[in-house]
């Protein structure tokens, strides 16, 4: 009954969109090199799962940043990707905390933050890009789940812990770069993604109006959810975004091609 629930609410507000126009899709400007990044949740109890895997390595992405990293999935993207990515960087945390930045180009690390929650960790990187120095900071925001281990109250109740720990991770930017704040933001359209729309930030999920990134099939059926973002600042322009269909975890992978 409680996933039921759970169902029937996710399609409550899956019915919600955003209304307005949409971006559409466009060609880069004349003389300016685009950047494409991609952002996974690539499920840390699948570890190196090939359709996964392949699903990254195909994604033609120029930064990847995923979610749920662990040390064997560390080594199997490094035995994969190396030879493509020259600059890869995991940070390993207990359970599903791992997060990882694979490049094309060189990244300074930044910022590493704890949670304020004792949830998942934050990471701040600077991408050394052909646009220019490009901020992201990467989440993994706590997922819709009660203390007591209800999904149907803390799909309710969460978004206060979401929203503490996004205020506690945004003083770290420096909002005269370039900035993405990208991942697994465990919520469609809560009190986080409502903080950064108030600090002037967008969604490229809303501009281009994407579908659901998160799927767990169910008894009474599958459930789908729009919970990975990338957010991006007035520095940044938007010339494309979609959703993958690929790949064997949870989530699904999330493209956008910037300029600066």
């Amino acid at each position: 009954m409680q996933r039921k629930c759970f169902f029937l609410l996710s399609i409550a507000l899956g019915l919600c969109s955003c209304a307005g126009a949409h971006l559409q899709p466009r060609p880069p400007t004349p003389g300016k090199t685009p950047l494409t990044v991609m952002t996974y949740n690539v499920n840390f109890g699948i570890p190196c799962d090939e359709p996964t895997t392949t699903a990254i390595e195909r994604s033609g992405a120029d930064a990847i940043l995923l979610q749920e990293t662990t040390p064997a999935w560390e080594q199997c993207l490094r035995d994969r990707l190396s030879g493509t990515y020259a600059h890869i960087a995991f940070r390993h945390s207990a359970g599903a905390g791992g997060l990882a930045v694979i490049s094309r180009h060189s990244f300074e690390d930044k910022d590493y933050v704890a949670s304020p929650i004792q949830w998942f960790p934050a990471w701040r990187v600077v991408v050394h890009a052909p646009l220019g120095d490009l901020q992201i900071l990467q989440v993994h925001l706590r997922p819709q789940v009660s203390d007591s281990g209800s999904y149907v109250s803390g799909y309710l109740s969460t978004g206060h812990y979401r929203r503490q720990e996004i205020e506690h991770y945004s003083p770290t930017l420096d909002l005269s770069l370039p900035t993405l704040v990208a991942g697994d933001f465990n919520e469609q359209g809560g009190d986080a993604v409502r903080h950064l729309r108030d600090q002037g930030m967008r969604d490229v999920s809303d501009d281009f109006n994407l579908g659901p990134t998160w799927r767990w099939p169910t008894s009474v059926g599958t459930l789908r959810m729009k919970l990975d973002h990338v957010f991006y600042n007035g520095r940044v322009t938007p010339l494309d975004a979609r959703v993958l269909d690929a790949g064997r975890s949870d989530h699904l992978p999330v493209i956008v091609v910037i300029e600066a």
